[in-house]
């Protein structure tokens, strides 16, 4: 028996969480203005494109001490009940929290609880809440120069932490966290934090960690394994009998009614290990479709939509390059639509996907997701040369949809011709 998988949920997830696509926004490079006023004027196209729940990069100030580039890291921050003035006021955050409801999107913060910026107003007022070294100075214990780590072993720290929390949630309405490095918090904590906010509204919890110790207590959790292992596959050093083992891992191990997050990249992927293009090259397409149709939550990242081509710098101001011509908006509009419809993805655990076996299994993954009569039918082809695709059961015979072209298929003979990194998502 494996203990984490059959580890019962105390936290119910959100209703909407089975269907939503997350995007994740990079307010300091979105617009030339970099605020949030700026970034409403997008709202109207994510909500077009389908877009549910936005995660916002951290909008608290940020430190000035031991600040890295022009602006810093967002992740730095010097208080947790204000905002950066870079982006806004209070106001305007709440102002963008109301338009992006009214268009049906939910919104969640940033939250960066395992350490503060060197110059957090903490550090001032309640120093004991924070870590010492033997001289009684203020430290990090993982090599981050610009940032100062948290004592959870004091109680007080825990429940201002958590009425800071509450801030953003009474004040803004926000409907959830994106829990920074939640691994390097002590897990009882969050559960504290639930406790206490949860009965405020339902919220959505997502933590960048994929310790099982921690996945009862979140709804969603990063899957950085699959990732990397799929960067290894397309640089060629593993093969795809290595992504299909890995896949059952996360069936077995994720506990029921937790999600992991699929992404081919962030806002730490594209700043700091290269974009999907520079990662995936021809195959960023492929894996974003499996994001959307396996068992899991997709993450779109600022600008994948355009697509942008460039890294963002971190600590400096380098604005994502818009024009009128956003080439991959209507193929994530498809994506968006096709998850957050589809019976058999909205059936969640109760629809996992299932291989389907082909004659070309070393280049080709294809399963199949059933909810009663509705059925979804997936084919990547990852590899670099056209593939004849053929499945010795005939029960993939008969008429599709595609969903991302919306053209109507039929599959004779149980085969299929799909380009290089070319997919397949067929309904019935």
């Amino acid at each position: 028996m494996n203990y984490i998988r059959n580890m019962a949920r105390k936290f119910p997830a959100v209703p909407w969480m089975q269907s939503a696509t997350l995007y994740e926004v990079n307010v300091r490079q979105y617009t030339p203005e970099g605020s949030f006023n700026a970034f409403a004027s997008h709202l109207p196209r994510l909500a077009d494109m389908g877009v549910q729940m936005l995660w916002f990069m951290p909008i608290t100030p940020i430190s000035l001490t031991g600040r890295k580039g022009s602006l810093g890291s967002y992740y730095a921050c010097s208080d947790y009940v204000s905002v950066n003035p870079e982006f806004g006021n209070l106001d305007d955050f709440r102002n963008l929290v109301h338009q992006a409801h009214s268009l049906g999107m939910k919104v969640i913060i940033d939250w960066v609880a395992n350490h503060t910026g060197t110059d957090h107003v903490w550090t001032q007022t309640h120093p004991q809440f924070y870590k010492k070294n033997a001289a009684g100075e203020f430290y990090d214990t993982h090599g981050w120069d610009d940032v100062i780590d948290l004592n959870y072993y004091d109680q007080p720290m825990r429940r201002k932490m958590i009425e800071a929390m509450k801030f953003w949630i009474d004040e803004c309405d926000i409907d959830g966290f994106r829990c920074d490095m939640a691994h390097l918090v002590p897990r009882d904590f969050w559960q504290q934090a639930r406790t206490a906010l949860d009965p405020l509204k339902p919220l959505f919890w997502l933590a960048e960690t994929e310790d099982l110790h921690y996945l009862d207590v979140f709804d969603s959790c990063y899957a950085w394994r699959w990732m990397h292992a799929t960067e290894k596959y397309f640089r060629r050093e593993t093969d795809l009998r290595s992504l299909v083992q890995l896949l059952s891992t996360y069936e077995k191990d994720f506990p029921e009614g937790t999600l992991p997050l699929f992404f081919t990249s962030n806002h730490d992927e594209n700043s700091w290990n290269g974009t999907e293009f520079e990662k995936y090259g021809d195959a960023a397409r492929l894996l974003a479709v499996f994001s959307f149709t396996w068992h899991g939550m997709p993450l779109i990242y600022s600008g994948q939509e355009l697509p942008n081509h460039k890294r963002l710098k971190f600590f400096d101001k380098d604005e994502i390059e818009w024009t009128d011509q956003l080439e991959l908006h209507e193929f994530f509009r498809s994506l968006i639509r096709l998850h957050a419809t589809h019976p058999a993805i909205l059936a969640g655990a109760a629809a996992r996907p299932q291989w389907a076996a082909t004659d070309k299994n070393e280049a080709v993954l294809a399963f199949t997701r059933t909810h009663q009569n509705s059925e979804l039918l997936v084919i990547l082809n990852c590899s670099s040369s056209s593939l004849v695709v053929q499945f010795p059961s005939p029960a993939v015979n008969g008429a599709y949809t595609d969903a991302i072209s919306g053209n109507s298929i039929e599959l004779h003979s149980s085969a299929i011709e799909l380009p290089p990194y070319g997919y397949f998502a067929g309904i019935r």
